[in-house]
């Protein structure tokens, strides 16, 4: 399994944004620099976050994006699933009209469905588990230690 793009730039934009909550909105150019990132590609991406009520935008000579609620409030999962959908290994696990509409026809007697249940329960789990104020803070903490190390 691998993250895609859309998601590690979406977690990783919103770990900028984070950064300056309560500073108001940040640019996306300066989240791109600042990341480096493609500013394009973000774009696209905070169209569904945007909807999902994860961030919000200002426009103008100030604009930019801000986080629309308290990063202890918002979690890697949410983040993933907004750009993503749901976290999954295999079809079979969804449960949306998509995948009723052609269920895999071993689903009831099958050897596997349950390990690939139990594994994408555990990573969601731990997705869920951590926010973007805990992935400031962790890296916060890492850096001190590093250069303190030093």
């Amino acid at each position: 399994m691998k993250l895609s793009t859309k998601s590690r730039y979406s977690v990783t934009a919103l770990y900028e944004l984070a950064l300056h909550y309560g500073e108001g909105a940040v640019s996306l150019k300066n989240v791109a620099q600042s990341q480096g990132l493609s500013e394009n590609y973000l774009e696209q991406l905070m169209v569904p976050l945007k909807k999902a009520g994860i961030v919000s935008s200002l426009r103008g000579a100030q604009g930019g994006y801000l986080l629309a609620r308290n990063p202890a409030e918002i979690t890697i999962g949410d983040i993933i699933t907004t750009v993503e959908g749901p976290i999954t290994l295999v079809d079979c696990l969804l449960e949306s009209a998509e995948s009723a509409k052609q269920p895999c026809h071993k689903a009831g007697r099958c050897v596997t469905r349950g390990v690939w249940g139990r594994v994408a329960d555990s990573i969601n789990d731990v997705l869920n588990g951590i926010t973007l104020y805990d992935l400031c803070h962790s890296n916060v903490s890492e850096s001190k230690t590093a250069s303190q190390a030093h």
